[in-house]
């Protein structure tokens, strides 16, 4: 991502001992920041109602931000499906552009 002068950061409720674990079975390469408190989460809109199997219940959102070098919001991927993900993100970031 240097290339791309962009950095990623993984986001979630869970413990750093859990995110540790979820990192190395993974091969992250990027680091992951725990809130357990839901601060983050909450502030970006992740955590919100959901549905599974008929039953609804406060879940957090798997989602993707851009946030440009200036703080500015430049795009929001919102129930990203983890498939193709990656890419369709970086052929966002090497177009350069939020539209």
């Amino acid at each position: 991502m240097d290339a791309l002068d962009a950095v990623v950061i993984g986001c979630s409720a869970d413990s750093v001992a859990t995110q540790a674990k979820f990192k190395e079975r993974h091969k992250l390469n990027f680091p992951l920041l725990s809130d357990p408190e839901f601060t983050a989460i909450e502030a970006y809109g992740a955590r919100r109602m959901k549905r599974f199997l008929g039953k609804s219940f406060l879940g957090i959102v798997r989602m993707t931000f851009w946030i440009g070098k200036d703080g500015k919001l430049h795009k929001i991927w919102d129930n990203v499906s983890v498939k193709g993900h990656a890419a369709d993100v970086l052929k966002k970031l090497e177009q350069g552009s939020a539209e």
